[in-house]
């Protein structure tokens, strides 16, 4: 696995929004953290595109994207927002000049889909942490560990326990992100080989029998059959319908690989929330998972 240069003060970064639109007012004060970590924040007036929902039309998007990817002097990408909308222009993406000259790519939710598709094709690693839409929101904690990363410190990580854990140690690649959009993208050419990989998954707003749903399609697809460990980030904000579920979205995800035999943990702080811990996807790392008492997540 390929690990893009780190950064280093002066350089450039971009913010890219290849799903839902976002505004300047959004974005302010994600540049002025960005620009006092020491980098030169590079953007257009195309990044406040408006078309519906997304931020200006795919083609808009794809040049955007395109031109960032392409450019040697740009170190890294901030992918501005999620949404919806990164797996409607990552089949239109050229990925040529960025293999000959990897940067960082960084977001989590709908983002997923770069994160994991240029893992998997082209073996380069990526960074799955919090977005500049969340900047102003973010614990202290959230953005040291984007910036930490980004600046070559690599991440390792104690947390609390979960009563539904299975107790192991194991060190694999970490692959993974938002459950729903590795759901989405079954089948296809962006999803990695899950076999001796560290699954990490994470959700916000979704109905439980849609959990339930998706666990059992990554099942029967023999995704969950052969990994090396799962890794379970925030299950945020869950719905519930007239008649209940009956099972938490913890239970379910529990109940969906109680049958084999490799470590579960729960409860890591990454996903939709304030306190967004960032971990390199296609990264090595160690995780230790525990019943009874703190857990460890380390990358090398």
């Amino acid at each position: 696995m390929i690990r893009p240069p780190f950064l280093k003060k002066g350089d450039k970064v971009a913010i890219i929004a290849p799903a839902r639109k976002v505004s300047y007012h959004e974005m302010e004060k994600a540049i002025e953290i960005i620009t006092a970590y020491g980098l030169d924040v590079v953007y257009t007036d195309n990044l406040f595109l408006q078309d519906n929902q997304f931020a200006g039309n795919d083609s808009n998007r794809t040049f955007e994207l395109q031109h960032a990817l392409d450019n040697e002097d740009i170190k890294a990408v901030f992918f501005a927002r999620g949404g919806y909308g990164s797996i409607r222009i990552i089949d239109g993406l050229d990925f040529t000049k960025f293999i000959s000259n990897p940067k960082w790519l960084v977001g989590y939710s709908d983002i997923t889909v770069f994160l994991n598709h240029v893992v998997t094709n082209f073996g380069i690693e990526t960074l799955h942490a919090t977005m500049p839409i969340n900047f102003h929101e973010n614990t202290k904690t959230s953005l040291s560990s984007l910036f930490d990363v980004l600046f070559g410190k690599l991440p390792k990580y104690e947390f609390k326990s979960h009563k539904l854990n299975k107790a192991g140690k194991v060190v694999g690649e970490l692959i993974g992100g938002n459950l729903s959009v590795i759901y989405s993208m079954l089948g296809s050419n962006s999803l990695p080989d899950t076999t001796g990989k560290i699954l990490f998954i994470e959700d916000l707003d979704e109905y439980l029998y849609h959990i339930d749903r998706m666990m059992m399609g990554l099942k029967r697809a023999g995704i969950l059959s052969n990994l090396a460990g799962l890794l379970v980030g925030d299950i945020t904000k869950m719905n519930d319908n007239i008649i209940p579920f009956g099972k938490s979205a913890e239970e379910i995800i529990f109940d969906a690989v109680a049958e084999f035999e490799y470590p579960v943990c729960f409860n890591f702080p990454a996903g939709h929330i304030d306190n967004n811990l960032a971990i390199i996807i296609g990264g090595t790392a160690k995780l230790e998972a525990n019943a009874n008492n703190m857990c460890n997540l380390a990358f090398v």
